[in-house]
């Protein structure tokens, strides 16, 4: 199997430079470059540039896979929108980490995990993911729980550590956070087990006229400020930070802070629970979809041998007419409609009538050694 390496930056907020793609494709003659991203994949050879430092300098999220199995996600939102202190309660270990560098608040989840089929290709998962950055501003941390779950299934967390705060709605998760867990390969089970302690709220889309009074609340030289700094080139930075500063005054705190938080330990004994719980209900679900299926193929089975009543000698005189021909696929028909006289013989009472012609057919044709092997795998 050759080796495939995927890289995918893209840039949200704003557009690269004609200087900023040039510096950019001094790193590789191949790579698709637009004014919105970079993207390349490697079968020979590797990416001679610095994943950290192009987030920290151009981009607002960047993916990494490869087909060894490794995974890996950086998202960048504009530093203040959530404080470090809070995003390290979620992201502190090797697999979930996030940093504050170049005015950025960035998130790094790393996967690695040895395929056990075909492995993925990167192509069109990242625009799948950067509605994270979004629904983080709005005090949304979903994500960042789903980083910590990634922790706790790579081992990265003691038995005796707590979770930290569960944030609600945690068993319906978005498009982007199903994306996500996806990507990532969170463990469903686990996954599971942790929404077992997530409240559940309605969450209510604010409109225009909402929006409108929350701005006219503003102070006049405030938002004078930020009219500056929009035509300075920070629309997206400024949009990005009214977005978090009304939904954090309009819903408050998002998390379940009366949740008793579990340990790892707990947690994982959960996860082991629900698997087994899950298994059982898939064993019962597929006992009952196979004993639909068996009573379905019996009715069919009655029915075509009620047709079949009263028609042996015409059926006969196919079979040979079917072994006679020396083709393979004529003798799979002629062993089937051999089947279908054995059974109706023995709705009948004939069964001795059909063994003297069964032994005359394979009088006839013992030579073909072809069909009398089918013969005999039917039982015949």
């Amino acid at each position: 199997m050759s080796e495939y390496q995927y890289y995918e930056f893209q840039k949200v907020d704003g557009r690269l430079s004609e200087k900023e793609m040039q510096e950019l494709r001094a790193y590789s003659t191949r790579a698709r470059i637009t004014p919105a991203s970079f993207s390349n994949e490697y079968h020979f050879g590797s990416f001679k540039g610095n994943a950290d430092t192009w987030m920290e300098k151009y981009f607002d999220g960047y993916l990494y896979l490869a087909n060894w199995g490794t995974h890996g996600i950086q998202l960048a939102i504009p530093a203040g929108l959530i404080t470090l202190e809070t995003a390290v309660r979620y992201c502190s270990s090797r697999v979930a980490a996030c940093r504050e560098k170049s005015g950025k608040l960035i998130f790094t989840f790393l996967s690695e995990k040895e395929p056990d089929g075909e492995w993925l290709e990167g192509e069109g998962h990242l625009s799948g993911l950067l509605q994270i950055r979004d629904e983080l501003v709005q005090g949304d941390f979903r994500a960042l729980y789903l980083g910590w779950l990634i922790g706790v299934q790579a081992g990265k967390g003691k038995g005796t550590e707590k979770e930290p705060p569960v944030p609600p709605n945690l068993e319906a998760l978005s498009s982007s956070q199903e994306n996500l867990v996806g990507f990532l390969r969170l463990d469903r089970d686990l996954l599971a087990a942790a929404a077992q302690n997530s409240t559940r709220h309605k969450l209510d889309v604010a409109g225009s006229e909402e929006m409108s009074r929350w701005i006219a609340s503003l102070s006049t030289r405030e938002k004078d400020e930020m009219l500056v700094q929009v035509m300075e080139g920070a629309a997206a930075r400024i949009g990005m930070e009214l977005q978090s500063r009304f939904s954090r005054q309009q819903s408050g705190s998002r998390v379940a802070a009366e949740v008793k938080p579990r340990t790892v330990a707990e947690l994982l004994s959960a996860a082991k629970a629900a698997g087994e719980s899950r298994q059982r209900l898939e064993r019962q679900k597929a006992a009952l979809e196979k004993a639909r299926r068996e009573q379905e193929a019996a009715m069919a089975r009655e029915k075509h041998l009620h047709s079949l009543e009263g028609r042996s000698e015409s059926i006969w005189g196919i079979v040979d007419g079917l072994a006679a021909t020396r083709l393979p696929k004529n003798y799979d028909e002629a062993v089937q409609h051999v089947v279908d006289l054995r059974e109706l013989a023995e709705r009948e009472g004939r069964q001795a009538e059909f063994q003297n012609r069964f032994h005359a057919l394979r009088n006839q044709h013992g030579a073909k050694k072809s069909l009398i092997e089918r013969l005999a795998k039917r039982g015949l």
